[in-house]
């Protein structure tokens, strides 16, 4: 075990290397009584793996049994009851200091004799540029996938959060970081069913990554009561803030943009784009701002407040409408458990219950959900053509859901 899991293909390999990609970083996993029994480098960064190297979901700091257990408790509240549980119990064991006892993998990050931590050490780095001593970060393991970014959960020696970082570090999540790093610099007050959105406390790069922490919400947020239930009037303040314009659907950019998209891609995605532009041109539709990716594992409740997140998709000019497709599809595909076509038929149920409250009469409302399949679609493709390949649940579903939808 005692490798560096720099070398690994898996989550563990991958969050390593985006992480700690300076070649004179000494890394290596080892089991967690034999680390414990060795006498540590107080230079060294050291985090327990959770739960095995083979199945990591997660690094815990060591070094203090309070930061240990603050990162594994923080918004607790937010999670899913099985996952609260498991978390509860995995707190217990940090808070008593005994992660290393229970014989957890030890990754161990050396850095080199006589160099500045700052130059090879992205939370010795951020540190510094936040004018704190010392940062500790717990970091989320997910499957290698180009579109994902890694996440630290900063917190003090006290173990109080101070934000999330995420970094971006190719090509595609650096854009994605940038683009949540502006918004959450546009994005008005909360006022007007306007959410609250975390603000944003810093925007750097270091080496080749993009960097953005954004400060840590408010320690009694919860889940969302009722999931699947819109909020109708945040959607709405979201799609005003840039303002809302109306255009014919022919003439409208929007659609400009959906034909430039579809160039190159299955000539089935250009046939459903003129289908829509057929049935529909004529059609006057509000375009204004989306959040991008408005789920419930995205959005909280504290106390009056509706919290969002995640705003690394959000764009303006979209169909208004839009986030209330994407969140009852999404649910269904994700929470539910439901392919594409019956994915497609409870975003349509939802149109049709709520879409009169966002302005969207039937015409309005068949447009916007074809439009969002189509938009659906394009994003899938442009995250395959990325590197991490088709979603299977999607393509070529939902290629197929529109050529039923749009009679071709």
């Amino acid at each position: 075990m005692d490798t560096d899991p720099r070398q690994r293909d898996d989550g563990l390999g991958w969050v390593s290397r985006a992480l700690f990609p300076d070649e004179r970083l000494r890394l290596r996993v080892t089991g967690g009584r034999s680390a414990r029994a060795a006498e540590p480098d107080p230079t060294a960064l050291r985090f327990a793996v959770v739960p095995t190297v083979e199945r990591a979901r997660f690094l815990l700091p060591l070094g203090s049994s309070r930061v240990a257990a603050a990162a594994v408790l923080a918004y607790n509240a937010l999670r899913p009851p099985k996952v609260r549980a498991s978390r509860a119990a995995t707190g217990v064991i940090a808070r008593l200091g005994l992660l290393e006892a229970y014989g957890m993998p030890v990754l161990t990050v050396h850095p080199p004799a006589g160099v500045a931590a700052t130059e090879v050490l992205l939370t010795a780095h951020l540190a510094a540029l936040l004018e704190r001593p010392k940062l500790h970060a717990a970091i989320g393991v997910r499957p290698p996938d180009p579109h994902h970014k890694p996440t630290l959960q900063l917190f003090d020696e006290r173990g109080v959060p101070v934000g999330y970082a995420k970094v971006g570090w190719n090509d595609a999540t650096r854009a994605m970081v940038r683009t949540e790093a502006r918004a959450l610099q546009e994005l008005p007050a909360p006022s007007g069913g306007f959410p609250r959105v975390p603000r944003l406390l810093l925007a750097t790069e270091w080496q080749d990554r993009q960097v953005a922490i954004i400060e840590p919400m408010p320690p009694g947020v919860r889940r969302l009561a009722r999931a699947d239930e819109p909020r109708l009037s945040a959607m709405r303040a979201v799609a005003a803030s840039t303002g809302i314009t109306v255009q014919e659907v022919r003439a409208s950019s929007y659609l400009a943009r959906l034909r430039d998209r579809a160039q190159g891609a299955d000539p089935r995605i250009s046939v459903a784009v003129d289908a829509v532009a057929a049935r529909d041109g004529s059609v006057r539709v509000e375009f204004g701002r989306w959040h991008g990716d408005w789920v419930p594992w995205n959005l909280a409740q504290h106390r009056d407040e509706l919290f969002a997140w995640d705003w690394e998709n959000t764009a303006d000019d979209v169909p208004v409408g839009f986030d209330l497709a994407h969140q009852a599809f999404q649910t269904a595909l994700s929470l539910r458990g439901l392919p594409a076509a019956g994915s497609a038929q409870a975003m349509t149920a939802a149109l049709d219950r709520y879409g009169a409250e966002l302005g969207l009469d039937d015409d309005r409302r068949r447009f916007v959900a074809d439009a969002y399949l189509i938009e659906l679609w394009l994003r899938t493709r442009e995250i395959a053509d990325g590197g991490a390949g088709w979603n299977p649940k999607l393509h070529p579903a939902l290629l197929d859901v529109l050529a039923e939808r749009l009679g071709h």
